[in-house]
């Protein structure tokens, strides 16, 4: 069975920077779509990026875009996300997504995806 691990997380003064790890084992991520979401306790889990595997094409959250950016590996079977300009709303819990039938184009939509990592915590503060 398929398994998403996520790493990167950790504490980052405000504007500095972060790459967060998607890393994928037991398929490949070449044929999904993948996507970051964040989440804050008490609060839905909100998009943040979403990457299509098969041509690379990248979306993003229209308030993120500006400073997040997704890409992939194929060769590490990973996929990355780039977090520059942090602030302190970034402070969230940071979670992986891959799903197969709902593109990106489609929205980046928590119920889209169906296979999740465990998360990585990345806090923002000085």
């Amino acid at each position: 069975q398929g398994q998403l691990v996520e790493s990167g997380g950790g504490l980052v003064h405000p504007g500095g920077s972060r790459r967060l790890t998607c890393a994928a084992s037991g398929f490949s991520l070449n044929y999904y779509f993948i996507a970051w979401f964040r989440q804050v306790p008490g609060k839905a889990r909100g998009a943040v990026a979403c990457l299509s595997g098969s041509d690379g094409r990248a979306y993003y959250a229209d308030s993120l875009k500006d400073r997040f950016t997704i890409s992939g590996d194929i060769a590490e079977n990973s996929v990355y996300l780039q977090m520059n300009g942090l602030k302190p709303e970034d402070t969230a819990t940071y979670y992986c997504a891959t799903g197969l039938y709902h593109g990106c184009d489609q929205g980046i939509i928590a119920h889209h995806f169906t296979s999740w990592g465990q998360g990585a915590q990345v806090t923002v503060s000085s």
